[in-house]
């Protein structure tokens, strides 16, 4: 099948990309179509053709998706704290973009859509682990903006009959254990990558917002899934729908929490630096924990995430911090 991976030169879409490449139950031809905002060229494969575009261009999005099956939509602003500062960089990016996508999929006959959505479409957790039935009350604009993609989804099905997969991501983390993907994120925010910058010494110290948590540690607790068990998800969630002719949703996490202070030892014990922490007040609007249940992921997509253990996480990533040092 031909693909589109829109934003397929980014952290986690040049994961995806590799996946399909090496899918062993069907043989795709990728293109991948993405700004190169935040994506890198040292994250393209040879093997997989590209165009350099954005999805706010209509004619440049519609030409790229002539005679693709499916696409996978991964071209979205996520920074939650900025989406509440510039909503409208979030409107005009995440909604107007995606509203092109859907439209150019429908003009151009394209049936299959996996969505790179998320856990903010939740909000606060009114109870843990957070299953696909739990309310959906995001608590920023980014969520919001994911919610609203969702719906929008759901009613291009209903009128176009484009199927598709939204994958509600917990908290991605880690690099292909292979080391072929290893370009860095820009101004990374999420707590790996800031661990990881402060232990090639590109940041003085971690800051840990609050300690005082109901957690074993007192530090906040997350759900984080390896980025290669991600990409592996998307295939899935491919053959699923083309399979089946029927959406789905699914939450993408690896239902085991990791607390902060666990993923600063970690980083400690693989890296071998001394990794300068310190305890900061809690931000506003920080749950404790947050874990979820993957268990619709498992029984539909027959995902079982492997690489998400904490060690796996923090090698992984450290040694793409060193592939880009030399």
């Amino acid at each position: 099948m031909k693909v589109l991976v829109i934003g397929g030169a980014g952290y986690i879409g040049s994961h995806v990309v590799k996946a399909l490449l090496n899918d062993r139950e069907e043989k795709h031809e990728i293109t991948v179509f993405d700004n190169l905002s935040s994506g890198l060229k040292q994250n393209l494969f040879k093997e997989a053709a590209f165009v350099e575009g954005d999805i706010l261009d209509y004619p440049a999005l519609k030409k790229a998706m002539e005679g693709c099956g499916a696409l996978v939509h991964l071209a979205a602003f996520k920074a939650a704290g900025e989406s509440m500062i510039v909503p409208e960089k979030y409107s005009v990016n995440n909604i107007t973009g995606t509203l092109n996508i859907l439209n150019a999929a429908a003009e151009t006959g394209l049936k299959y859509f996996v969505f790179s959505s998320s856990a903010a479409v939740y909000g606060e957790p009114a109870y843990l682990p957070i299953d696909e039935d739990h309310p959906k009350n995001p608590t920023n604009y980014y969520g919001f903006t994911k919610l609203e993609i969702e719906r929008f989804l759901g009613w291009y099905d209903k009128l176009k009959g484009i199927r598709y997969a939204a994958l509600r991501y917990f908290n991605a983390a880690g690099y292909d254990p292979e080391g072929v993907v290893c370009g860095l994120e820009r101004n990374p925010a999420n707590l790996l990558p800031v661990v990881m910058e402060v232990a090639a010494g590109l940041r003085p110290e971690v800051k840990i917002f609050g300690n005082d948590y109901g957690t074993p540690d007192g530090t906040g607790v997350r759900d984080y899934v390896h980025v290669t068990d991600l990409a592996d998800a998307h295939v899935r969630a491919l053959h699923y729908i083309v399979k089946n002719n029927r959406s789905l949703a699914v939450n993408l996490g690896s239902e085991n929490g990791i607390s902060v202070d666990e993923m600063v030892t970690a980083a400690r014990k693989i890296t071998g630096q001394p990794v300068p922490s310190v305890y900061v007040e809690r931000r506003a609007g920080d749950p404790a924990k947050l874990v979820a249940s993957s268990k619709k992921a498992k029984e539909f997509l027959k995902w079982v995430p492997r690489y998400s253990d904490v060690d796996t996480l923090v090698k992984t990533t450290w040694e793409a911090y060193l592939k880009n040092k030399k």
